[in-house]
């Protein structure tokens, strides 16, 4: 039979386990650092190399602009989580609405219209979650502007 710990006790394990947890924190917060930046860097390098392909082609298509605006939206979500430390759950909707958008521009003409009608469904159910997203980040703006009324009232 297992013997009980004595009354007042168990608190040195969940110290340990705070501090602990205290003392690994910093590897999480700069090793997410890390890699946004890596995934901002190699951004900029994979639309590099694509501009560089399109002018050397010396054509631009549509599907082409489509990536660069993947590009520039990935950006954006790795600049809002250096601003903001949080990355706004709409941006990652977003980005694969384009993704979407731009499968229909290279793939319509051969694809399957039941593929189409989806991927153009896909699009619209993310439209959707994108925007009760917003509703939800509105609506925790409002809370938080109840509870500190001095943060907004400048």
């Amino acid at each position: 039979m297992k013997k009980k710990p004595e009354k007042g006790s168990d608190w040195i394990p969940l110290f340990l386990n705070k501090r602990l947890d205290k003392g690994l924190h910093w590897t999480t917060f700069y090793s997410e650092k890390f890699l946004l930046a890596v995934i901002g860097g190699l951004t900029m390098l994979a639309a590099g190399m694509d501009i560089y392909k399109m002018i050397l082609a010396m054509s631009i298509e549509l599907g082409d602009l489509f990536l660069l605006f993947i590009y520039a939206e990935i950006v954006g979500m790795v600049g809002a989580f250096y601003v903001s430390n949080r990355i706004p759950v709409t941006l990652p909707i977003i980005i694969a609405m384009t993704a979407l958008c731009r499968l229909i521009v290279l793939h319509s003409k051969e694809a399957d219209p039941w593929m189409l009608i989806a991927e153009a469904g896909a699009i619209v159910l993310l439209a959707v979650a994108a925007y009760l997203m917003s509703l939800k980040d509105k609506l925790s703006l409002e809370k938080q502007k109840l509870r500190e009324p001095e943060k907004f009232n400048h």
